[in-house]
């Protein structure tokens, strides 16, 4: 059966070499009951170990029903142990935390038994434990637990029961009944047995061997064997993937203290990617929306620009329509407000700052001066804390009365005084940013100027076209109800271009043509304007006549009826702003369907060159930081786990093999990081539905999207998956009982 031929056993340590025994020949059957003794360090346990495969030999060779071993790697000896091999221990390598049940049930789980329940529990009542069934081994006496450790090694039905010291802990009447039961098993086993006290398994033994400084003093036998028993290896399943997961999850929480630990460093895994990748995201996002665009001033990556694709005008009806649809947040149908700047006055001329329009719709911020906007001439202002044009004025500026103006200081939305009644402090904006919010009466009044200013406006004067540019007061239109419907006032100087200097009752061209439509009216000219008369003549204060050659000299006056033939037009283009950011383009193909041309406004942003170089670092920092908390956390899981090592050696010596006890491993430590991901998710929710104000639980949901939460899921069990194999890699390594004695 098993055959020991001139085998040594030795120890390295520190650089001394130590003999566990040596040249040991011997010869071993089944049907036998082998008693070994010898005085303590002798070499008995070890000739245990190696005889069933817990621990390797140096030299010689030994046979196993006639094979030879020394080629044998630890796979192979996991595979003879759990076929062939029975312990029991002299210090009885129970597991603490598992009740007498779950300890002899771990040996029928790990052989793929599927009869279990009745089966340990003959096994308990055979060793007198039934009423302790239940009670973790740690409770027990050591009498107690030897008996556990008998009726474990009995559960596996193998050829090999070796037993170190298996009465050391019993009474006398308890020890008699193990050896009693002990031969009974050899007469169709091998039963070895260490002892220091012989006298005790005399009776029962067939043979004794008695060891001396790592040799073989004596070998007698004591009486003759009716040996007709042949050699069958059990024939064992696998640990089922259903019990896998129940002994991972058992080992999750057995432990309490160990849960809590590990619990803890998985918590700072998260905590810590959290809040570094919610951080690179959140720049991201900033970068992208300070990303540069010179066609369009509102730029928010939620808005979506259409047209209809026969250029049609874009009725109540569309506008309707547009905004039942999925996803949609509101429409805004005065779209070219939304890219308008304007000047902001007050009344005595001492501001005259840029201001971008912005219907109050989009007002998603908190008054931080003032209050909300009631009527129709009331605006809101939303600015930088640390705005440049009005650091020092913000209690006055809710005392004065305002206009808009245009590039050149020309009142817009037909003089209508303004209000403004608050300010909201948005830090996000650049230090010279003023957006004012506007109800939609102004915004239909401005609309007007806004026209204006997106079309291409041609004067056709005495056959020469002058194109009027929006930054110069020549040849620019402006109304003035004094003047007659279809007439003109000009500047006296523009004399020159009319024959023989005269221009009075010539007629000019004025064609206003933009993206959607094009439109041209002719005017006659009725009078000519210079610095004297012009008060007279339109509707300028007098006192302004000193600013005559900067603000007036080179406009052209008509009709205020005919100015609004011109430039108030219907809406030809529209602006969705969808709810989800991250669903803005299914929300334009919808929009296309139904006879739309959408442009997406984030398709329309051009980062900064060096934003680029930025976020290549704060990517390399972050997977810095990965691998920096990969071995931070597996330095402390390393430490923690230690105190498992002897869990899974025993499992090992069990008959697991090493990539069950892997995969135990794995299961623990993985259940372990999934626990703390979600318990970190929870508070994420929490804190949005308001039961708690953490800043980073709030930055996370603001700009995590789904696939976020997805690649940091998948670094943490990453991360809790490498542990587990970096660490059972060292602890699996060498032979079992080297694993067991040696930290990892």
């Amino acid at each position: 059966m098993i055959k020991l031929k001139n085998v040594s056993k030795y120890y390295y340590g520190k650089g001394v070499v130590a003999t566990g025994f040596s040249k040991v020949n011997l010869e071993l059957n089944l049907g036998e009951f082998v008693a070994i003794t010898g005085e303590s360090g002798s070499g008995k346990s070890t000739l245990l170990n190696v005889i069933s495969g817990l621990d390797t030999y140096e030299d010689g060779e030994m046979y196993i029903n006639g094979e030879e071993t020394s080629h044998y790697i630890e796979k192979d000896f996991e595979e003879y142990r759990r076929k062939n091999i029975g312990n029991i221990y002299q210090s009885f390598n129970l597991i603490n935390s598992y009740t007498v049940y779950q300890n002899i049930a771990l040996v029928l789980m790990l052989n793929g038994e599927k009869d279990i329940k009745n089966r340990v529990i003959e096994l308990i009542k055979k060793v007198d434990l039934y009423k302790f069934r239940n009670t973790k081994v740690s409770r027990l006496s050591g009498g107690q637990k030897q008996r556990v450790a008998i009726a474990r090694a009995l559960a596996k039905d193998v050829p090999i029961i070796i037993a170190d010291e298996p009465t050391g802990n019993l009474d006398k009447r308890s020890a008699l009944s193990v050896m009693k039961l002990l031969s009974e098993l050899s007469h169709d086993k091998l039963v070895i047995v260490v002892t220091h006290n012989y006298d005790q398994v005399a009776p029962y033994v067939t043979r004794k061997i008695t060891m001396h400084d790592g040799k073989i003093l004596e070998d007698v036998k004591v009486k003759d064997i009716d040996n007709k028993a042949t050699y069958k290896p059990s024939k064992l399943n696998t640990l089922s993937i259903f019990n896998r997961f129940r002994l991972g999850f058992r080992n999750t929480f057995n432990i309490i203290p160990k849960f809590v630990l590990l619990l803890l460093v998985f918590s700072f895994i998260v905590g810590a990617l959290m809040s570094e990748y919610s951080s690179f995201r959140k720049e991201e996002t900033q970068s992208k929306e300070e990303a540069s665009n010179v066609v369009f001033k509102n730029k928010s990556v939620n808005r979506i620009v259409l047209k209809k694709k026969d250029k049609s005008v874009i009725t109540d009806n569309d506008l309707e329509v547009l905004r039942k649809l999925d996803n949609v947040d509101y429409v805004v149908d005065n779209d070219l407000l939304l890219d308008t700047e304007l000047g902001l006055r007050d009344e005595d001329d001492n501001y005259w700052v840029r201001t971008f329009i912005m219907p109050y719709i989009n007002f998603k911020n908190t008054v931080d001066v003032g209050r909300l906007p009631e009527n129709d001439n009331e605006i809101l202002l939303e600015m930088n804390e640390d705005c440049y044009y009005f650091s020092y004025e913000r209690d006055k500026m809710l005392e004065k009365e305002w206009f808009f103006v245009n590039d050149y200081n020309e009142t817009a939305a037909n003089n209508k005084k303004l209000k403004i009644v608050g300010i909201s402090y948005n830090n996000h904006l650049n230090y010279d940013d003023i957006y004012s919010y506007v109800g939609d009466t102004l915004q239909k009044e401005l609309k007007v100027e806004i026209h204006k200013q997106f079309s291409d406006v041609v004067i056709n004067f005495y056959g020469k076209n002058h194109k009027v540019d929006r930054y110069s007061t020549a040849f620019q239109l402006t109304p003035s109800d004094r003047v007659p419907v279809g007439q003109a006032y000009i500047p006296e100087r523009y004399s020159y271009l009319c024959y023989k200097n005269d221009c009075l009752w010539s007629t000019f061209d004025v064609t206003n043509n933009n993206l959607y439509y094009k439109d041209t009216k002719t005017f006659t000219i009725s009078r000519t304007y210079n610095k004297k008369n012009i008060t007279s003549m339109v509707d300028i204060p007098d006192y302004k006549k000193d600013n005559f050659e900067f603000q007036y000299d080179g406009k052209i006056y008509i009709n205020t009826q005919d100015f609004l033939s011109l430039f108030d037009k219907e809406n030809y283009q529209a602006s969705v702003f969808v709810k989800d950011k991250e669903l803005v383009h299914d929300t334009a193909l919808n929009i296309n369907k139904l006879g739309y041309e959408t442009l997406e406004i984030k398709d329309t942003l051009v980062e900064l060159g060096f934003a680029q170089y930025i976020r290549i670092i704060k990517l390399i920092i972050t997977i810095a930081l990965v691998v920096t908390l990969f071995f931070i956390s597996y330095f402390i899981i390393k430490i923690i786990l230690k105190s498992r090592n002897t869990y899974y050696s025993i499992i090992r010596m069990l008959g697991g093999t090493k990539n069950i006890t892997t995969e135990l491993l794995v299961i623990e430590l993985m259940l372990v990081a999934n626990i703390a991901y979600f318990i970190f998710m929870i508070f994420v929710y929490i804190n949005h539905m308001g039961m708690i104000n953490v800043k980073l639980f709030t930055d996370i949901y603001e700009v995590f999207k789904v696939n976020d939460y997805i690649i940091l899921y998948l670094i943490v069990v990453g991360m809790a998956f490498v542990s587990s194999m970096r660490y059972s890699r060292k602890l699996f390594k060498d032979s079992v009982m080297k694993s067991f004695k040696e930290e990892v």
